[in-house]
């Protein structure tokens, strides 16, 4: 029991602060803030966390985590290269739609990170970008896909998915399905064969 709250605890403390990291950006945001805007004593928030780094660590990690599963699950799939694709588009937006605090902290603020948790995510970055240029170079072999830059198309598609943020802070007039679907649609319409 004691154990599952103090992880709520954690875990409430990670939402916050992804929600602040991303409205005031990490450098801005403070413990003190987190700690008002939870409704706790700073000093409670060191029970739960070690430091704003940690938190920073936790919540790229977590999402750049699922990412790589993900793509992991992809790769060992029989699926088509374009299928791949698609299951990208779809899994980024989502990401972008429901983890929208976490994701954009991931995408935004992962330059702050310290020492080897920095290197370490940059490399892991680079290397996500490497194989799913991967996947679009094997649909471009077998037909599916045009001959496009393969860095271009997966960078069309990252950037598109990252600028969803608009969608979040509009009055929403069209539903996460929608939006998705449509992502869909334009992205995989602009290289498909």
């Amino acid at each position: 029991m004691m154990a599952r709250k103090k992880s709520a605890k954690k875990e409430l403390i990670l939402t916050t602060a992804a929600a602040m990291f991303r409205e005031r950006g990490f450098a801005a945001s403070s413990m003190r803030d987190l700690a008002e805007k939870i409704g706790i004593e700073a000093a409670s928030l060191y029970n739960h966390i070690q430091s704003k780094a940690q938190i920073l660590e936790e919540i790229v990690d977590g999402v750049s985590e699922e990412c790589k599963v993900h793509l992991d699950n992809l790769e060992k799939s029989n699926s088509t290269s374009l299928e791949k694709i698609e299951s990208l588009i779809r899994f980024h937006t989502k990401m972008m739609m429901n983890r929208f605090e976490e994701y954009s902290v991931m995408v935004s603020q992962w330059m702050h990170l310290e020492g080897d948790k920095l290197v370490h995510f940059a490399t892991n970055r680079r290397d996500y970008v490497k194989r799913m240029e991967a996947i679009v170079e094997a649909g471009i072999q077998k037909g599916e896909l045009k001959s496009l830059m393969p860095y271009v198309v997966v960078l069309n598609i990252l950037s598109s998915v990252r600028g969803l943020e608009f969608w979040q802070r509009s009055a929403k007039t069209h539903t996460a399905q929608e939006m998705e679907d449509n992502m869909v649609i334009h992205l995989i319409g602009g290289i498909k064969k």
